[in-house]
């Protein structure tokens, strides 16, 4: 009764076309490890000033005061992009190849008198000359504008834009001058 048993039989395992895997009962070898850990803890004649430089960092780093990120503060809710450096332009070339020439010119900005009764009887009673004038031009530019062309000085400009759209200018000449003078000179009269 004491006999020896034999081991009790394996199930057939299916076959499914790939080879049995084996695992191998025998472990690597323990002292060639044991002989590469020892390599690694003991460093070679060329790695020890190394780890003296390291050491001694490590120990300023030690004596040194930590200085931590001081996080600013916002005292008001709006932010403004920072200011970047703005250069001036320095072109390579003109933009412009001539220089405008003045479109207002004098010519421009008298067009014609204007001759009807009203603006004679100015011209008698007031002193006063009547011109149509440029939509655009100011009351300085036509009193500079008679000045250059019929050679007299004004006292007073008042403008008026007609319903036709065109802008009529009563020239006041001081009395120095006479406008009846300067009508038969244009040849108003």
């Amino acid at each position: 009764w004491l006999k020896e048993r034999s081991p009790a039989p394996r199930a057939a395992a299916p076959r499914t076309g790939r080879a049995p895997v084996r695992r191998s009962e025998s472990m690597a070898p323990k002292k060639k490890a044991a002989a590469a850990a020892a390599a690694a803890e003991e460093p070679a004649d060329g790695e020890k000033p190394q780890a003296a430089k390291k050491a001694s960092k490590a120990a300023k780093a030690v004596k040194k005061s930590v200085t931590r990120k001081v996080k600013k503060v916002r005292t008001n809710v709006h932010f403004f992009r920072p200011k970047t450096k703005i250069t001036p332009k320095n072109p390579k070339y003109p933009k412009k190849s001539t220089v405008g020439r003045e479109r207002m010119d004098k010519y421009r900005i008298i067009q014609c008198p204007v001759t009807t009764e009203s603006a004679m009887k100015k011209i008698e009673e007031i002193n006063t000359l009547v011109f149509l004038v440029d939509i655009r031009a100011t009351k300085l530019n036509i009193k500079e504008a008679v000045k250059q062309l019929y050679d007299v000085k004004c006292a007073k400009v008042n403008t008026l834009i007609r319903p036709d759209g065109r802008k009529k200018a009563y020239v006041h000449l001081t009395q120095d001058y006479d406008a009846l003078d300067v009508a038969n000179r244009i040849g108003i009269i």
